[in-house]
């Protein structure tokens, strides 16, 4: 009798289970949705104050949104958008290089051992606290006008936030996984990479995110201080020119160009990386 009531028992949760999960995809498509209409009258409003904002000031103070996509059109087509943002990329690129190539070993000697901690943490600390101008002005005046200034500067203000998530992704690993992996016999290099680094990749694509935009912005600042190319040495080409429709066409062209790069190419990327765990499975399929 026994064995029957939980037969029943057992039986009916299916259906139950399958109206909850309909109910489920139901609210989390009507909370996108939501986003989604949040979003466009986010960007509605946005464009209705520019619209007030260019007719208090005037055209030729604040110029319409029209008349700046009319300006990133012909930047566009003009073939300066990809020569510039194509020298920005390679410069940002190449400064995270240098980055990752100083920062990942200071971070795991850091998270490793406690003579690198306390050798490393005082002045990779202060690194990270100096404003990102500073390293701007300082590149220059080291390289001059030269395409190292905005690499320097990008590198300087990467490094710090990399080799501080890595020395906290490389504390974070769990010791009993360690323990396990000696006690069936791993070499070190084994548990390098099959322990220490698939925990410490999340953090250092945590440190690429945090200061992706603000890598961004030092190398466009250098450029504009003292480039020969890229997308800050138009901003001032521009602003030379008092030709404020194009200085906020270039601006727009940048912001849309490193949202596509934080979307598509990152986002994803991590996404891919980690879609071992279970909170990522459903972003990488």
């Amino acid at each position: 009798m026994t064995e029957q009531l939980v037969g029943a028992a057992t039986a009916a949760p299916p259906a139950d289970r399958d109206g909850r999960e309909a109910g489920a995809r139901r609210t989390a498509q009507l909370r996108r949705w939501r986003r989604r209409g949040l979003l466009v009258l986010g960007w509605l409003a946005m464009l209705l104050l520019w619209e007030f904002g260019s007719w208090w000031y005037g055209s030729r103070l604040l110029p319409r949104p029209h008349e700046v996509f009319l300006k990133a059109v012909e930047i566009v087509e003009s073939g300066n958008f990809v020569t510039d943002f194509s020298a920005s990329v390679l410069k940002t690129f190449a400064g995270f290089a240098v980055a990752a190539a100083v920062g990942a070993p200071v971070g795991y000697l850091m998270g490793r051992y406690d003579y690198w901690r306390a050798f490393f943490h005082d002045g990779v600390t202060i690194a990270g606290t100096i404003p990102a101008i500073v390293y701007a002005v300082m590149s220059l005046i080291v390289f001059g006008l030269s395409n190292l200034g905005p690499i320097l500067a990008v590198a300087l203000v990467s490094a710090p936030y990399i080799a501080l998530n890595v020395a906290e992704g490389i504390r974070g690993v769990d010791r009993s996984l360690v323990t396990m992996s000696e006690a069936f016999g791993r070499t070190p290099r084994q548990i390098r990479r099959e322990v220490l680094i698939p925990t410490i990749v999340p953090f250092v694509f945590a440190a690429i995110r945090m200061c992706f935009a603000v890598a961004w912005k030092v190398e466009a600042l250098t450029e504009v201080f003292g480039g020969r190319n890229g997308v800050g040495f138009q901003i001032r080409t521009e602003y030379q020119l008092y030709d404020i429709g194009a200085v906020l066409a270039w601006m727009f062209l940048f912001i849309a160009f490193m949202l596509v790069i934080e979307r598509l190419v990152l986002f994803r990327a991590e996404a891919r990386l980690l879609a071992w765990r279970p909170e990522e499975r459903g972003t990488a399929l």
